[in-house]
């Protein structure tokens, strides 16, 4: 889990914004602001070089982090015979299309396209706090955007925008609180996507290898061989299961408030995510929910956009989505594993190939039922889906992390470059990674 951060680390939280902090235009605080172009299309000589030729989605890939690869390249001759234009280390990036008032600070020399407006040659202040005060300003951009007609930012409301400034020693150690917390949101990030990984190599190498087996039978199912243990049987969806309520069709009316309505968002990572719910009313339900009533411990699956999700259902009360359907294994299944197995990349391999649908692709009640699927020895199943759960609680804990550390920088974003809490009188080191900044 990623160290912990807090503000009581960095702040006075008694403190009040200073009178030597002034508002200053972005237009004030750069020398020169401009934006990039695109090199004709087609033109080999253009393209292919060795500078970066960012555009708005390398940008976002590169979120939070210094700006220096995209991917696509072009050469030194668009620079010289083109409206391109390239920037050095340091400049402050910003979009202006699309995607509006997204923000980062080249660490390389790249080029741009058209949507990026490049802002440097920043005497006074520190360029990260500045990046940081715009992004907190995003909102307000946002709406000054929404005044023009295409809905974009000019170059000329950029250079107007005003942001609070501090003197320079404080604008230091601002961005030094932010920039260690995004450093910590970095590395709480990076643990959740290595326990993902393991996540996924765990989950199949469990469906179909198992837990320590040694032989293993062939099995045949559509057309492809599969080896599973010895010890595991076969059998059908349609066999596996007692009972299979389908919803699919359309949706019922919805209302403000009144029972919980489930739908394929709801469903994430083997467990139903009360989020964005749905409802509907006590009338609207019992009109509804006819063909049977989930029960606690049941499967839900998806059987569209996506395909293949599955959950374990908890014990309430709710209404079921199209595209939806509930599975209720036999006694030979562990439900928690009989959701995992459902859910599994390896069961999903016969959903596709027996997924019909030219525009989405779906499966159908009838082709579910036909659906092969392992049955291991119960204990073997209990002791799998443990396993799976255990990782799942981990990266759910560290997922948690990263909110919280995310939560804490929005709060610190708004008391410290409003002047509200100020670091005049706190002791921050601070690193090179901010002072080259300015």
């Amino acid at each position: 889990m990623s160290e912990q951060v807090d503000i009581t680390d960095y702040v006075d939280s008694e403190s009040k914004q200073d009178s030597a902090w002034v508002e200053k235009r972005l237009g004030e605080v750069f020398n020169s602001i401009y934006s990039g172009g695109t090199p004709k299309k087609g033109v080999d000589e253009y393209y292919g070089g060795n500078i970066p030729f960012v555009k708005i989605e390398d940008l976002n890939e590169q979120k939070g982090e210094g700006v220096s690869t995209a991917e696509d390249y072009v050469t030194k001759q668009a620079l010289e015979e083109t409206s391109t234009r390239a920037f050095d280390s340091g400049t402050l990036l910003l979009t202006i299309y699309g995607s509006l008032a997204e923000t980062a600070i080249v660490q390389s020399r790249v080029a741009t396209n058209q949507a990026i407006l490049g802002l440097w040659d920043a005497e006074e202040d520190n360029v990260l706090y500045v990046r940081y005060a715009i992004d907190n300003s995003q909102p307000r951009l946002e709406s000054l955007s929404r005044q023009t007609t295409q809905a974009n930012l000019g170059k000329g409301i950029v250079k107007k925008h005003k942001i609070p400034i501090p003197p320079l020693p404080e604008q230091r150690k601002i961005a030094t609180v932010l920039y260690t917390v995004d450093r910590a949101i970095k590395n709480a990030e990076a643990i959740v996507d290595r326990l993902e990984r393991f996540y996924k190599g765990l989950y199949q190498s469990l469906i179909p290898r198992g837990v320590d087996h040694e032989q293993y039978d062939n099995v045949r199912i559509l057309g492809r061989n599969v080896q599973i243990p010895v010890s595991w049987d076969v059998t059908t969806v349609s066999e596996a299961c007692s009972e299979i309520i389908d919803y699919r069709g359309k949706n019922p009316e919805f209302s403000d408030e009144g029972i919980p309505h489930l739908r394929n968002i709801n469903i994430e990572r083997g467990e139903i995510i009360l989020d964005d719910l749905k409802h509907v009313s006590a009338e609207t339900y019992d009109e509804w929910m006819t063909r049977g009533i989930p029960q606690e411990g049941d499967t839900l699956l998806s059987t569209e956009a996506p395909m293949g999700k599955a959950a374990v259902l908890p014990e309430m009360k709710f209404s079921l989505s199209q595209r939806l359907i509930v599975l209720r294994p036999g006694e030979q299944f562990d439900n928690r594993f009989f959701a995992h197995l459902m859910g599994s990349p390896f069961v999903q391999k016969e959903y596709e190939a027996r997924a019909t649908g030219s525009t989405v692709k779906g499966i159908s009640n009838y082709n579910l039922q036909e659906v092969t699927i392992p049955v291991p020895p119960m204990k073997e199943q209990e002791e799998i889906a443990q396993r799976i759960d255990e990782t799942l609680d981990v990266i759910q804990i560290n997922e948690q992390e990263v909110d919280r550390l995310k939560r804490l920088k929005r709060g610190l974003m708004q008391d410290l470059l409003s002047g509200t809490v100020q670091t005049t009188d706190t002791t921050i080191e601070v690193p090179e990674e901010v002072a080259q900044y300015g």
